[in-house]
């Protein structure tokens, strides 16, 4: 999901930690676990390789569940809802309001006694996820009223935890690269680890399903959704990378999902304000898009989340891939053999609402094959809607239950009906330990991208360039990063041992700024510019060229996409740093002060700024000292 999609004050004394005594009333587990009377000792935990086996043999006994619930809860079932608050139970007001407006409830625990809805999405905007033990307290309120219904069962309670640039939990919580810097690093085990420890410190919160990885293979520089959330250009080196971070996430028992199927990386339009259309051929879809996908069915991938985007090699009708049965059914299910869960992107976004409204898209996207409806703008709407189909007969009640057994499995698999809940004791023991700091860190060092160093300007000596100002774009950080970008950079360097002084410029510098910056510039031994996307009639290469013509050393550090650098033609040094999350601009600092070397190559090509149809730099290309 993307960014906006899949896109308050605290009260702790009325939330209590998972696991304490005193906390607010648990049913038992004997009760929780009455409705599925002897379906946990026989649900143990598939492997990868067996994940969706044609034949399981749990599969009866979740049968015997899915035939004691109603035709409203295996509804229900099927969705992935928002909810505001940071409390399950006992939200601040303002959230309660937000509820009350949007989805009729006051709180996530209501949400789930109306609706009996399968899965939660967290959202930092809606102030979800505070702090990591708050985020325990509300995944077991989650699951504690879910499961105090009738024939109640566990939550799948997801986010969008991809790192880089889209991270929902923020620090404490260990915060990693995001894909193409992982990309530029080019290590399967580094990808591991990432799946691993962030996995490890999702279920410790509760978080059992995460939206990552991208498996999307960004071959279009001006793409404004993907971008760097992708590994790469390169298909056979994503799905490397896609397989590797499935396999460190689910090994802690978190669900991985790939998205966007049948694959975003060729868009040049936003499909959360648009209806993208893919142009690629059959032939070229198998070859390119395709791969990574292949990649992440082989390692057991857990969920798969379809695109709204129009691909009319694979289906000319002109319906988005969420709600194309050729798509979902005949080449996902059939052509690729997946039976694992399929989830739509967020329902809310503009690219699955252009052709029908509200009430038709959920119905549609359960007729391509899909099982899981994510963040409906309207639940009331989408939920009615789809009861409303199988009650009239557009719909079969069969048709939900191949869904909802599928989404069980999940659930089983995750071990969700033995053992739900977070504990305390679990938070502190894997949040943010200095283990998993220092590995994001050692990870982050390897990314870094040299891609210019005339006269061997880097990297910088302390004795020769003490003095140092840091300028440039500060886009808003990412969520749970300190931020601005200049003042990370400016710190980072000053812990180095320069003395650096931080100035915004932002990402549109005015002409008054660039003066600021160029008068800041001569009483400085070298300035660092942070760009960020950077286009031909961006004043951000005014701000350079006019530094540069100082005659002061001038290094600029990409801190999202390095295709800035064919916009910047007369800067002496240039860093990709593919992001402005803290641990990627620590390491870029530690590559300026030549701490540790550039290791980082390019996992997409950089495009010349005059012609597009040739590199500037070709995917592999990265400098060293």
């Amino acid at each position: 999901m993307h960014d906006s999609s899949t896109g308050s004050s605290a009260r702790p004394g009325n939330t209590a930690r998972p696991g304490n005594a005193g906390g607010a009333a648990r049913p038992s587990r004997r009760g929780v676990l009455a409705a599925t009377a002897g379906l946990t000792a026989a649900l143990a935990v598939q492997g990868a390789g067996t994940a969706h086996a044609a034949s399981r043999p749990d599969d009866r006994r979740l049968r015997a569940v899915l035939s004691r619930m109603t035709l409203e809860e295996k509804v229900g079932q099927l969705f992935v809802m928002r909810v505001y608050g940071h409390s399950a139970t006992d939200p601040d007001q303002a959230d309660i309001d937000a509820n009350l407006s949007e989805i009729g409830v006051r709180t996530a625990a209501e949400l789930i006694a109306k609706y009996r809805v399968g899965g939660i999405i967290y959202f930092t905007w809606a102030h979800n996820t505070r702090d990591p033990h708050q985020i325990a307290d509300l995944s077991n309120g989650i699951q504690r009223a879910s499961l105090a219904q009738p024939r109640g069962l566990p939550v799948l309670v997801a986010t969008d935890q991809e790192h880089g640039i889209v991270c929902r939990i923020g620090a404490p919580a260990t915060l990693f690269p995001g894909a193409m810097a992982v990309g530029a690093g080019g290590s399967v085990s580094d990808a591991r680890a990432l799946g691993r420890i962030s996995g490890a410190e999702l279920r410790a919160m509760g978080v059992n399903q995460d939206y990552s990885p991208d498996a999307d293979v960004n071959v279009n520089p001006a793409n404004p959704v993907i971008g760097v959330r992708s590994f790469g250009a390169d298909p056979d080196a994503v799905a490397r990378l896609v397989a590797a971070e499935v396999s460190g996430y689910q090994g802690s028992r978190v669900a991985a999902t790939a998205k966007h199927f049948p694959g975003h990386g060729d868009t040049a339009v936003d499909s959360h304000y648009g209806f993208p259309v893919i142009t690629h051929s059959r032939e070229l879809w198998e070859r390119l898009d395709a791969v990574p996908f292949r990649a992440a069915i082989r390692a057991g991938i857990d969920s798969i989340m379809t695109a709204h985007i129009q691909f009319p090699a694979l289906d000319d009708s002109g319906d988005p891939a969420t709600l194309s049965h050729p798509i979902v059914t005949g080449i996902l299910r059939g052509e690729l053999g997946y039976d694992g869960v399929v989830i739509t992107d967020s329902l809310g976004m503009e690219g699955v609402r252009t052709k029908y409204g509200d009430d038709r898209v959920p119905v549609l996207a359960l007729k391509a094959g899909v099982d899981q409806l994510l963040n409906p703008p309207s639940l009331d709407v989408a939920w009615n809607a789809v009861l409303e189909a199988v009650r009239e007969g557009e719909l079969t009640e069969a048709r939900l239950d191949e869904s909802i057994l599928r989404i069980l499995r999940l659930k089983a698999k995750l071990g969700l009906f033995d053992g739900p809940y977070a504990t305390a004791a679990g938070v502190t023991r894997t949040v943010g330990t200095r283990a998993h700091l220092a590995e994001a860190d050692r990870i982050a060092e390897r990314t870094t991208t040299l891609l210019v160093n005339e006269g061997r300007l880097l990297p910088l000596s302390r004795r020769g360039h003490r003095r140092l100002l840091v300028v440039g774009a500060d886009p808003a950080s990412p969520s749970g990063t300190t931020g601005p970008p200049t003042t990370v950079l400016a710190t980072a360097l000053s812990e180095l041992g320069f003395t650096a002084t931080a100035l915004s410029t932002g990402t549109a510098p005015s002409a008054a700024g660039i003066e600021q910056a160029v008068a800041a510039a001569a009483d400085a031994d070298a300035v660092v510019v942070a760009t960020y996307n950077v286009t031909a009639g961006s004043s951000q290469r005014t701000l350079v060229d006019r530094l540069t013509a100082t005659g002061r050393p001038v290094i600029a550090v990409a801190v999202r996409n390095p295709y800035d650098v064919a916009q910047l033609p007369t800067v002496p040094a240039f860093l990709a740093a593919y992001s402005w999350t803290d641990v990627e601009l620590r390491a870029a600092a530690r590559v300026i002060a030549g701490r540790v070397r550039p290791r980082g190559k390019l996992p997409v090509p950089v495009p010349l700024a005059d012609d597009p149809a040739t590199a500037l730099y070709p995917v592999g290309y990265g400098l060293s000292y």
